[in-house]
């Protein structure tokens, strides 16, 4: 599943990879900011998240947890091999682009959403 949610990631317009400390976690970036960290290693996946939204998912979902090493109120860790549908994360991943997008720059934002 890693695989495909990572590739998901990347198909988003202007996405990029990066290794920001060696080769995990991988880093998914939109314009310098990241919007998915994979952990490989440990089978999560952080993503950016508006806070009531991320309270909200947490309470649902056992498997959806504070960020792990972010900022615990604007960022969700989402653990890979549980119960979660996929079509849920490929959700949480667009809603974390789109907050990374709307924390652009305007000139920014037009040239993306094009």
């Amino acid at each position: 599943m890693k695989n495909k949610l990572i590739e998901y990631c990347l198909n988003k317009k202007d996405a990029n990879k990066d290794y920001p400390s060696g080769p995990d976690p991988i880093a998914i970036k939109l314009a310098g900011k990241i919007f998915a960290l994979f952990f490989e290693k440990k089978g999560y996946l952080v993503l950016k998240c508006d806070p009531v939204i991320a309270e909200n998912l947490r309470e649902q979902h056992e498997d959806v947890r504070p960020g792990y090493h972010m900022n615990k109120q604007h960022w969700n860790t989402i653990i890979l091999e549980g119960s979660l549908p996929e079509s849920a994360i490929f959700e949480m991943i667009d809603h974390s682009y789109d907050l990374v997008v709307k924390s652009l720059p305007k000139s920014t934002q037009k040239s993306i959403r094009g």
